[in-house]
Formats: structure tokens, sequence, C-alpha cells
């Protein structure tokens, strides 16, 4: 239930957000385009996809955090809700923000 798949560097962890935040209401092709795009085979991407829409909602880190944003965020647009939820004004610096939010994930006490 941990994120330190972001930590390994076998994706950056910008791709793995963007993606998921991408595959929010896309057509079967579009996500096949974005599969081929990333060159991240498609299986993987509904992985990450899953991870964030029912582990990652169950995270301890999430049930401590989630209070915090009002109007609650809504669940079945994760990450693309909670991305947009940060206030930089363009895309890179929002999702430094979220990244820079998410990094107690990444640590071995999360983990545990």
């Amino acid at each position: 239930m941990s994120v330190r798949y972001l930590g390994r560097r076998v994706y950056l962890a910008t791709v793995v957000v963007l993606a998921c935040a991408m595959l929010t209401g896309i057509t079967g092709r579009r996500a096949l385009q974005l599969s081929a795009t990333l060159n991240v085979p498609l299986r993987t991407l509904e992985r990450w996809r899953h991870w964030w829409m029912v582990d990652f909602v169950k995270t301890p880190f999430w049930r401590s955090v989630c209070a915090r944003f009002m109007p609650p965020v809504a669940l079945a647009t994760m990450p693309a809700g909670l991305l947009s939820r940060f206030t930089a004004n363009d895309l890179a610096s929002r999702l430094t923000q979220s990244l820079r939010f998410l990094a107690p994930l990444s640590t071995l006490t999360e983990a545990a």
C-alpha cells in the first residue's frame, strides 16, 4: 500500500501521477495511445490507476490528510482530483506541490 515504486526510478513519479490523471474518463483507444506514447504497458497503467483509486485511499497517510481538502477530493477522479487542489499557476508547479505532499508515502515508515 505504499508508493515505493515512485522511488525505484523505474518510472518517474511525474509519469505515474500524470499518466494516471490522464486516464480519468478516457476511451480505451486513448488509453492505448497513452501507453504507446509513454512506452508503459497498458496493464501497468491500469495497475497504477487501481492503486490510486483503491489502495491509496486506504493508506493511513490518506486517511489522516484527506479532511484537509474541502470539499472532499472525489475518489473517482484520483489523482487528477488531488492534483487540481494545489494552487500553483501552472501544471508543472502543481505537480511538484503534489509530489511533495505525497512524499511521506515513499518512506519506510509508511510502508511498515
